[in-house]
C-alpha cells in the first residue's frame, strides 16, 4: 500500500472504502459505534473537506482504502460544538489559545484490520502532521483505547495531562514537536 495526500474535492471517488474501513475500525470496543456511524461519518467529511487547513491522506492498494487520516487547522476561535467544549474546559482559555488556537487538528485516523502492523498509521499520521505550523498539532482520543494510546506514544505524542470532563473518557495530545510538549514545556 502507497499512502498518499488527497485534495478534499477529490475523497468522494474513494467514500465506499472511507466507509469500509471506518466501520471496521470504529465498531469495536473501545469505540463501540454503530456501522452506520461510518455512513454519517463519510457524509461530514464532505463539510469537513471544506474547512481551513484541510488535509486528508489515504494508504491505497490500486484503489483499494486500507486506511485514512484527516486533519485541519483549529479556528483562532476555539469551537464549542461536539467535544470542543470539554477542552477548552479542562485547559482553560489560556492553554486553548495558546496550544491549539491555529494548530493543525488530527481528526480521524483509521487503519483497516487486515492492513494494520505494516506502518500504514504512522505513515498516514505523518502525511497529515508534516505541514503543522511550527510542529503545532494536537488530537483527542479516548482514554479506554488503551492501543490507540500505545501507538501515538510510540510516535513521539505527548498527553496533557489534565482530564477532558464527561462521560467519553477523552485526553488531549500533543504532536511530538509541538512547542508545548517538548522537555521543559510544563504541560
Amino acid at each position: 500500500m502507497r499512502v498518499q495526500l488527497v485534495d478534499g474535492g477529490d475523497l468522494p471517488a474513494y467514500a465506499d472504502g472511507i466507509r469500509q474501513v471506518y466501520a471496521e475500525a470504529f465498531s469495536t470496543p473501545p469505540w463501540n459505534e454503530d456501522p452506520s456511524a461510518a455512513g454519517l461519518y463519510v457524509e461530514r467529511l464532505a463539510d469537513d473537506a471544506l474547512r481551513p487547513g484541510f488535509t486528508a491522506a489515504l494508504a491505497l492498494d490500486g484503489d483499494t482504502v486500507g486506511g485514512f487520516a484527516t486533519a485541519w487547522a483549529t479556528p483562532g476561535v476555539f469551537p464549542a460544538d461536539r467535544s470542543y467544549g470539554h477542552v477548552a474546559e479542562a485547559l482553560g482559555p489560556e492553554r486553548v489559545t495558546e496550544w491549539l488556537c491555529g494548530a493543525l487538528e488530527v481528526d480521524e485516523l483509521a487503519v483497516a484490520p487486515g492492513a494494520r502492523g505494516a506502518g500504514l498509521g504512522a505513515a498516514l499520521l505523518s502525511a497529515v502532521t508534516e505541514a503543522a505550523p511550527d510542529g503545532r498539532c494536537w488530537l483527542l482520543t479516548s482514554v479506554h483505547a488503551e492501543a490507540t494510546l500505545r501507538f501515538y506514544r510510540r510516535a513521539g505524542w505527548h498527553q496533557v495531562p489534565v482530564p477532558v470532563p464527561g462521560r467519553a473518557g477523552l485526553v488531549v495530545l500533543l504532536g511530538p514537536d509541538h512547542p508545548a510538549g517538548t522537555p521543559g514545556a510544563h504541560l
